[in-house]
Parts: C-alpha cells; structure tokens; sequence
C-alpha cells in the first residue's frame, strides 16, 4: 500500500487563504533562509560564503550540490544544529519541487527531528546562543508546516507556539538581527488572515496577527537580512502578486529574482504573471520570447523541454486572464504530451488543475470536477491538490489570482 502522501493531499487552509501552499511551494527554502544567519557561533559581522552558496544552490534548484556543502558543514561541527538544519532545507525543497516519494518525505522527517535535536541539546548544555534559538524556531517552524500538509492542523498550531517562542527569545537576545524579521513577519502577516477558530488559537497560542506589520517586518528583512533577504523578496512577491493585488511591486520582484537565479525558471514565470496582471502585454511577450530563449541554450534535450513547458504554462495563463479558456487548454495538453515525471513533476499535476479551471471559466462544471479529480487521485500532486479542493467546493472566477499561480 502507498504511504498518504501528505504534501499532494489539500491541507485545512492555515490562513483561511491556501496558506498551506505557500508555505509549500513559496517559500521552500524560506524557514532555512532565516536560519542562516549562523553555523553554531555568535552573530557574523559578514556573511558566511559557504551558507550563502548552500542557499544560492538551493534556489537554482541544484539540490545535489547544495547537500554537499550542508554536509561539510555537519563533517566540521556534527552538534551544531546548523548543518542538520540544512540537510532538512534541501528534503523540503525538493519536495516542494514536486520531487515526492515516501523514502523522501522520511528523509525529511529524520532530517528535520535532528536540526530540532541539536538545537534544543545546544540549549540545555548551556550552550545556547541566539542562533540556536534561531534554529530551533526555523525547525520547529518547518515541522509545523510539515503536520499542516498532513491536515494535523491543532499539532501544527503548537509547533507554531514554539517556534515563534524561539523566535523572540533569539530576537531579544540579538535586537539588531534583521533575519530574524523574515519569520515573525511571515507569522503577523499570515495570522491576520485567519478567520473561525484558526483565528482565535492563532490569538490564544501565537499573538495577534497585523497585516501592515508583517509586510514592513518583510520589507525590512527583503532589504537588510543577511541571510534571509532573498526568501522575504520572494514571499513578499507571492503576497503581492496573489493577495494584495499589488502588481508593479511584484514585478519589480519578481525581475530582481529572476535575474538573481537565472537558472531558475520560476521567478521568469511570475514576472510574466505580473506582466499580465499589470496589462504589459510587451513585457509579458518578451518574457515568452525570454523563457524559449533559454530553451534554445539549454545544455541538453531535457532541460529545454523544462523551459519550453514553462513558456506554454505562462502562454495558458494569459489565456486564462483573457477568456480564451480553449486555447489555455490547447498549450496546457501540449505541455502533457510530453511529460517528464522525473525532472519536471510539476508540470503535470498543474496543467491538469489549469484545464479544470479553464472549463470552469467556461461554466463547464462536470468538465472541471473531473479535473480536479484528477489531480486529487494523482500520486504526486505536486502541491496543486491544495486548490484542486478548494475549486470543487467554490470554482474560480474570471480574474482569480490563482489563474496566475
């Protein structure tokens, strides 16, 4: 029997609004981007050249590499939990990815329980600086999203408590880590969103979620984070452009990310999303023009199908955005006659949903259930299982933010 996968089943929505997939396929690196400011000793008057690679590899999405350098770090200092913490960013990555089997999601699970242990053994041999409270919120953190997938959303909101305990010890002990900022401001934006009974434990457990607050905290550490600056950037961008309607700064993002990780197809992608939202229909073909481009010089066959599918994903959602739902369907089936489980699992599950919404939109009904049903019988969902649920109870209208995601 298969093990349930928990990171393609629809988890409760943490804030009301899916934020149990952006806490999966956002910010993939993100918690571990906050932890970053240290490995096991006091705060860096500079930034550490081998964490800052580590994390670079990471949102290049060259996942091998990136474990080799979390690994010498373990080899240096095997008690610090900052290698462990890092072994755990490159699981959670890859699964974010769309990379999931059950051996993974058990690599990630020992991953994660070990940062959490070295942490907290740091801690009570006295040990303890203010990063290793900075870890432990940043595991802990990532433990929380992990029972979140698994619907285990009570469980979750304790793991929350803590982290966010640890959080603010380590910020009281270093009042100038701007790092730190990236997490506590992702809490404050995202707790104000809750709504029901997630609204009141988020109150009773957490503390009282602010909006405003949240996105200045993110703003400051986009700008001054030593570690963390890229994951605000990019959370910032996803807040932007799918909740605050807020496109010329998602774009501004989105290009500085995209020029940033070049080797990364994702951050081209939602420029053009912002492209199209703003009405830059120029900007959004240059950014077609730009993503075939790269799949003219990729190194090898697979790689430029990656980036082909990306421009015919992109193709679909201005379609969307356009009520031209039949040719949306047109490129999303010519991006599933080629499908690559092994290097592009997501561009599966996601055309998919994209073909149930577009009937949707065509107020096709049965058409789009029986997408969505797709998606949710998948093995590997990929993470658009999250909204496949969410669009069999309420469909998606035109204009739906999530056409863009």
């Amino acid at each position: 029997m298969n093990q349930p996968n928990p990171f393609t089943r629809g988890p409760v929505p943490f804030a009301g609004l899916f934020l149990g997939l952006f806490l999966l396929m956002l910010p993939s690196q993100g918690l571990a981007a906050l932890a970053a400011s240290a490995a096991g000793g006091p705060r860096p008057l500079r930034p550490n050249p081998e964490i800052l690679k580590g994390i670079d590899l990471i949102y290049e999405r060259q996942f091998t590499e990136a474990e080799e350098v979390f690994r010498r770090i373990i080899d240096r200092q095997p008690d610090e939990p900052a290698g462990h913490f890092y072994l755990a960013m490159v699981s959670w990555s890859r699964l974010a990815a769309g990379f999931w089997s059950p051996e993974s999601v058990k690599t990630f699970e020992r991953r994660i329980d070990r940062a959490i242990e070295a942490a907290q053994a740091q801690i009570e041999n006295h040990r303890a600086d203010s990063y290793d409270f900075f870890y432990l919120g940043g595991a802990l953190g990532f433990k929380g999203r992990f029972e979140l997938m698994k619907d285990n959303w009570i469980s979750s909101f304790f793991l929350a408590k803590d982290a966010v305990d640890s959080l603010k010890t380590c910020i009281q002990m270093d009042p100038d880590n701007k790092d730190v900022l990236f997490g506590i401001g992702t809490f404050d934006y995202y707790t104000a969103r809750f709504s029901g009974i997630k609204k009141f434990l988020a109150y009773l457990l957490l503390h009282e979620g602010n909006k405003e607050e949240g996105l200045r905290k993110l703003s400051i550490a986009s700008k001054e984070a030593l570690y963390s600056a890229t994951e605000a950037k990019s959370m910032l961008l996803h807040i932007y452009l799918f909740f605050e309607a807020e496109y010329a700064k998602a774009l501004d993002l989105a290009g500085r990310l995209a020029e940033q990780y070049a080797h990364n197809p994702r951050f081209k992608v939602l420029e053009g999303v912002a492209y199209v939202r703003l009405g830059m229909d120029e900007g959004y073909r240059e950014t077609v023009r730009e993503l075939r481009r790269r799949a003219g010089e990729a190194r090898n066959p697979r790689e430029a199908a990656i980036w082909e599918r990306k421009a015919l994903y992109l193709e679909s959602i201005y379609d969307l955005y356009h009520g031209r739902s039949y040719d949306a369907r047109c490129r999303l089936e010519e991006i599933l006659d080629q499908p690559d489980p092994e290097a592009d699992p997501a561009m599966i599950a996601w055309p998919l949903l994209k073909i149930g919404m577009s009937y949707d939109l065509e107020n096709k009904r049965n058409m789009a259930v029986s997408y969505y049903k797709k998606v949710l019988n998948m093995e590997n969902g990929a993470g658009a299982q999250v909204l496949a649920e969410r669009f069999l109870e309420s469909p998606p209208g035109p204009g739906d933010p999530f056409l863009g995601y």
